[in-house]
């Protein structure tokens, strides 16, 4: 893959945020978050005339914290939580409840896995096991289990040493398409920058649109038509716009 074109100031811009525009960390909360990336996000909202978004597996209130509440737009727990450029929240149906027992052996399986940790965002669960890598083949069987046992609404999404239950009504693919479809971003050229397979569906949709994928470091299969190589040089790139 080639290096991709200069920025444009008739963009719209998606950003995913772990390996993106922050190094991953061993744990989700300790992320080192660029001094200055809030107010590069500012800026870059001022150009595009708040064309831009973070789309992230995060939730929409964690993203708020670490980027000092920097973009209006963003979109949380892959899209079922988003917020739009006018400050307006949707958020999805809420099935906390129908994950009950997933959270019990999600909790047994951590308990029993040293190095391994969980998160519960409400509408999905997310196990990670970057710090018991032997885990991983267990935790993707476990959670397998209760994909089936919740259905089809429910599906099993796979990460960088994290795999997530969560209902399938939305991804980041999805929550492009929605952005696109709302001010300030419909009519412009859509970019998407992202690291992991959780943003394959979000390449796949600007690909569709015409627009502009962006993979941030190596990936054995990815449908992303340009590559940079390091969370830095993303950051330098989106810097010179």
């Amino acid at each position: 893959m080639s290096a991709p074109p200069a920025a444009q100031s008739d963009w719209a811009l998606f950003l995913d945020f772990d390996g993106t525009l922050v190094e991953i960390a061993e744990h989700p909360d300790a992320v080192i978050v660029p001094p200055d990336l809030p107010a590069l996000l500012r800026n870059l909202a001022h150009r595009l005339n708040g064309a831009i978004a973070v789309i992230s597996g995060r939730s929409l209130a964690g993203l708020d914290a670490m980027l000092d509440g920097a973009l209006p737009a963003m979109a949380g727990v892959h899209g079922l939580e988003r917020r739009d450029a006018a400050g307006q929240l949707y958020q999805a149906v809420d099935r906390t409840a129908e994950f009950a027992q997933a959270r019990a052996v999600i909790q047994a399986f951590v308990a029993a896995h040293p190095g391994t940790m969980w998160e519960d965002k409400g509408n999905a669960l997310a196990l990670h096991f970057r710090n018991a890598p032997a885990a991983g083949p267990a935790a993707e069987a476990l959670l397998d289990a209760e994909q089936k046992a919740l259905g089809n609404e429910f599906i099993l999404q796979k990460g960088k040493q994290i795999v997530e239950l969560k209902p399938g009504s939305q991804h980041k693919g999805t929550v492009v398409q929605t952005y696109m479809a709302e001010p300030p971003f419909k009519g412009r050229t859509p970019v998407f920058l992202g690291d992991d397979t959780t943003d394959e569906d979000a390449f796949a949709a600007v690909n569709a649109m015409g627009g502009y994928s962006i993979r941030v470091g190596d990936a054995p299969q990815t449908v992303a038509q340009y590559k940079i190589d390091t969370v830095n040089e993303a950051l330098e790139w989106l810097s010179r716009l």
